[in-house]
């Protein structure tokens, strides 16, 4: 995997408390086809899904926590389209097609070498795809900059026009 075609960009939230504004402004903003929002712990994916859906912001949830069954149907009504927004604290056996359009790291990994494998849920098979990061700590700054440093790469400020991106 590779991040060609992959804009990557960066938001500094300030307070973790102002991540769910934000997230929200941002589908608010944004037209994808579908989107996969990581976070770090099964705990904060029950609780995302929940926050997000009382906003009435249709989104799916899967965590390692789950039996395997239970991920197959989500991931097939995830795949075939039913809902656009997957919330989720794993990325092994989280095997996305195509329409990925955006990858949002709620939580940062906590590892660089991590990083890769949420990113490359998005532009798959040639397409085009925008990551967006969030930061809130001078640990979140920290990873941000390993990450760049493991990478060779350049993480970006959001800019205004994101909705032109995608």
């Amino acid at each position: 995997m590779t991040f060609e075609g992959i804009k990557q960009f960066y938001v500094n939230v300030e307070k973790e408390e102002w991540k769910l504004e934000t997230l929200c402004d941002l589908y608010e903003t944004l037209t994808t086809t579908q989107s996969v929002i990581f976070v770090n712990t099964r705990r904060k994916v029950d609780l995302l899904t929940d926050q997000m859906r009382g906003r009435d912001h249709s989104v799916l949830a899967t965590h390692g926590e789950m039996d395997e069954n239970t991920r197959d149907i989500i991931m097939c009504k995830f795949c075939c389209g039913s809902f656009r927004v997957l919330i989720t604290s794993i990325c092994d056996r989280l095997d996305v097609q195509q329409q990925v359009s955006l990858v949002i790291n709620y939580d940062l990994p906590t590892q660089p070498e991590n990083y890769l494998h949420r990113v490359g849920r998005s532009g798959r098979f040639g397409r085009k795809g925008v990551v967006i990061n969030f930061a809130t700590t001078k640990d979140d700054e920290r990873m941000l900059y390993d990450i760049q440093k493991f990478y060779n790469v350049v993480i970006e400020e959001l800019p205004v026009n994101v909705a032109d991106l995608l």
